[in-house]
């Protein structure tokens, strides 16, 4: 029998059901059923935003297919967005939208902590000494104040490009500080801040640059003693779908540092594919770009391909789809897995029949043996045992040999 390409990602249980006596529970009929994906399934939350607070929002109605198919929700912290002028933070509005999402059983994600693009226009006229004592704050002030809510953050973005970035008529303050000080420095910065503000988060170094110059960052960060919990890998397919092989050349290249990967903006188009010699993807400008029945189609052959070489690797912890609709979708691009029209596409569709499908434990009916034992295997993540109008929740929580655990009934 061909051993599965998932057998790291699934997790045996041989358990005890007993009574609230303690009594085990033999030869009964019980029902186990999976509740939630240890592997991170994520999306951008931002449609989301107005609708926590109670504001006018694009997106209505649409809660249910996002927690139908997704558990990790990234909110934006654009510094420039979330602190237009200094001093007035949109703290309020974002922890009500985090709060939302966890109070609906999803994990939040922030991004980015420090990034060039989208710098705050005021940062620029205080000397770079004031700037990096400006970033240090903010880092603590948003980790702190989030660290109820917000465990995962992009401490940094795209650091390769950072102190060499060009394309803007007036250069921000972020630049220059990451020219001043090196790149190894300023990851360096990022990520002693966040994690003396939250010393359990887990913290990103992000960038879009797959090249040699990514993993030679990578290689300084580490030898310098600077601690990264996991790295992030963008990989926006605007310009076509990356196919296996490549895809699979990129992770394994990154998964030799030992850390767990996360593909942190992952998009595949469902239009129209953006032409190959266009080299930074923000200088496309198109006044229309839609979506197409037969881009559709292909946008769901290829996520399906996608996702399935990312979860049959061993390294990949969690992947993001970077777009939920296709209104004000980044570039106006028909990336997201829902129309404009707030109606799904296929690529939603295939993608749930995996996540919720082929990956998932649906509610199944088990018998115990004269010992009240119970096997069961399944993806790892959290699950729910059911009998006699009584339930019991577990976790498989490692793959390889089965645990044993014992399952009060409440």
């Amino acid at each position: 029998m061909t051993a599965s390409p998932y057998q790291h990602r699934i997790g045996e249980a041989l358990i005890t059901v007993v009574d609230t006596d303690g009594q085990p529970l033999a030869d009964r009929d019980v029902t186990v059923e999976q509740r939630g994906h240890a592997f991170g399934f994520g999306n951008i939350g931002f449609d989301f935003v107005p609708v926590a607070n109670d504001e006018p929002a694009a997106v209505t109605g649409q809660d249910a297919l996002w927690f139908d198919l997704f558990n990790t929700a990234t909110l934006p912290f654009y510094w420039s967005l979330f602190e237009p002028g200094r001093g007035r933070p949109d703290t309020d509005r974002l922890h009500r939208a985090a709060q939302w999402f966890t109070d609906r059983g999803a994990r939040v994600k922030g991004h980015p902590l420090v990034w060039h693009t989208l710098a705050p226009d005021w940062l620029r006229e205080l000397s770079t000494d004031e700037v990096e004592a400006t970033v240090r704050a903010r880092i603590r002030r948003e980790v702190t104040e989030f660290a109820d809510v917000v465990h995962t953050w992009d401490a940094i973005n795209e650091v390769v490009i950072m102190p060499v970035f060009r394309n803007e008529k007036h250069p921000n303050a972020i630049t220059r500080l990451a020219m001043d000080r090196g790149r190894i420095a300023t990851v360096r910065l990022a990520f002693e801040e966040a994690r003396a503000a939250d010393p359990t988060a887990t913290l990103l170094l992000n960038d879009f640059d797959m090249s040699a110059a990514y993993e030679c960052l990578i290689e300084g960060v580490l030898e310098a003693g600077i601690r990264i919990d996991a790295i992030g890998l963008q990989s926006h397919m605007h310009q076509g779908y990356w196919g296996e092989d490549r895809t699979l050349a990129v992770l394994d290249r990154f998964a030799r540092y030992g850390l767990p990967l996360h593909l942190t903006e992952t998009t595949l188009v469902s239009g129209d594919l953006m032409p190959p010699e266009i080299d930074d993807l923000n200088d496309y400008q198109i006044p229309s770009w839609p979506t197409t029945p037969e881009g559709e189609q292909r946008q769901a052959d290829e996520i399906v391909r996608h996702y399935r070489t990312l979860v049959g690797h061993p390294s990949v912890q969690a992947v993001t789809y970077w777009g939920f609709t296709d209104h004000d979708a980044w570039l106006g691009a028909p990336a997201g897995v829902v129309r404009a029209d707030g109606t799904p596409k296929p690529a939603y569709h295939a993608l749930r029949d995996l996540v919720k499908g082929e990956w998932w434990l649906a509610p199944t009916t088990l018998r115990t043996d004269h010992a009240g034992r119970v096997e069961v295997r399944g993806f790892l993540g959290d699950y729910r045992l059911n009998c006699d109008g009584r339930a019991a929740s577990f976790a498989l929580t490692a793959a390889g040999r089965p645990v044993r655990m014992e399952g009060f009934l409440r």
